[in-house]
């Protein structure tokens, strides 16, 4: 059977795993581990972690704005997941639940909020370098997931590319959490998202050529 012949009967059949060697799943998650692991390496040395951390975590609003990032973040890794199986459905729809409350929230509150307050609560002080930072961030941990990816055979490439991206972008997200200042969920709803998208962005040219069998 040609290679070709072989990917699409994958993809056209039922949902299939394929079968992990044995003590294949800790070698994925020591991947995975160092991706992230490089990633807070790189927020803590380059950006410092907030030094009013400590005060934040009794603060509403940023527990909002971690709980919709690692809302994002276990849609994006399913989604992910799913999208690196032959013939899986990857349902990206999942993403738009937390994305949907989110901006829900953050129109409310712009409507509710003062006129010469509404600028400030969209554009914060850091709109130029967030997306920029969590796109940077998400590089070690896209080079991991595309690495984990490969292994697992998918066959719709530039879905299973992008999948990964928005996964590590969104997971790059939450480790930015620690050193960003911006709470507002119409900042967070729209700079956030934006610096997860650039890693889709990426994963979605680059995966046809690193994801190939």
């Amino acid at each position: 059977m040609k290679t070709d012949d072989l990917i699409a009967m994958l993809a056209s059949g039922p949902d299939v795993a394929p079968t992990p060697p044995p003590g294949a799943h800790w070698r994925m998650a020591a991947t995975l581990a160092a991706g992230v692991g490089v990633s807070v390496a790189l927020m803590a040395t380059l950006l410092g972690v907030r030094p009013n951390l400590g005060q934040l975590l009794f603060l509403p609003d940023f527990w909002i704005k971690v709980g919709f990032v690692l809302s994002v973040t276990l849609a994006g890794a399913y989604v992910g997941r799913r999208a690196g199986l032959p013939g899986a459905h990857a349902q990206p729809l999942l993403i738009a639940v937390p994305l949907l409350l989110m901006w829900a929230l953050g129109a409310i509150i712009m409507m509710e909020a003062p006129p010469e307050q509404r600028a400030e609560l969209f554009w914060g002080t850091t709109w130029r370098a967030c997306p920029f930072l969590i796109a940077m961030l998400s590089l070690p941990i896209m080079v991991a997931v595309l690495r984990l990816m490969r292994q697992m055979a998918p066959t719709r490439l530039r879905l299973a590319g992008a999948a990964a991206g928005f996964a590590s972008g969104s997971a790059a997200a939450l480790v930015y959490c620690l050193h960003c200042p911006e709470m507002a969920a119409s900042f967070i709803g729209f700079w956030y998202v934006l610096g997860m998208l650039v890693p889709t962005a990426i994963g979605a040219l680059i995966g046809p050529k690193v994801l190939a069998w």
